[in-house]
């Protein structure tokens, strides 16, 4: 199990696949700073595919520029481009999201475009017909 922590660099999608199954996918960035021999400063970022199966109802909450730590498991893979170039992608196959904050005021207005709804996620809907 890994653990990466990074934002988001667009609004989540949920696809549906086979048997009607969702899942949501979205990517983030993370960005590493480190010191070149000669003591100069380099930022390096690194962009991951992320997809997650287990609740699509969290895709409201992932927009862009919020910052996200997740859980899970990475995997890469590699292409031929239409170019003929060789192209290659990191994965991570979510299994839990933490959010810790949302976009950067520099997003403000597409926040406000796109505004994530108020309430959690995760609760079920109140006019079930269960005994509990």
């Amino acid at each position: 199990m890994n653990t990466i922590v990074g934002r988001v660099t667009k609004n989540a999608e949920i696809n549906i696949v086979k048997n009607d199954r969702q899942v949501v996918n979205f990517s983030i960035a993370i960005n590493d700073n480190y010191k070149t021999k000669q003591g100069e400063i380099k930022e390096q970022t690194t962009f991951y595919n992320c997809s997650y199966w287990i609740n699509a109802k969290i895709a409201p909450y992932l927009i862009k520029g919020t910052l996200v730590e997740l859980s899970g498991r990475i995997s890469s893979n590699a292409w031929i481009g239409k170019d003929g170039e060789i192209k290659s992608g990191l994965n991570f196959h979510t299994s839990r999201i933490k959010l810790h904050g949302k976009s950067d005021k520099n997003n403000t207005q597409q926040q406000q475009n796109s505004e994530a709804p108020e309430g959690n996620p995760f609760t079920e809907d109140e006019n079930d017909d269960l005994p509990f």
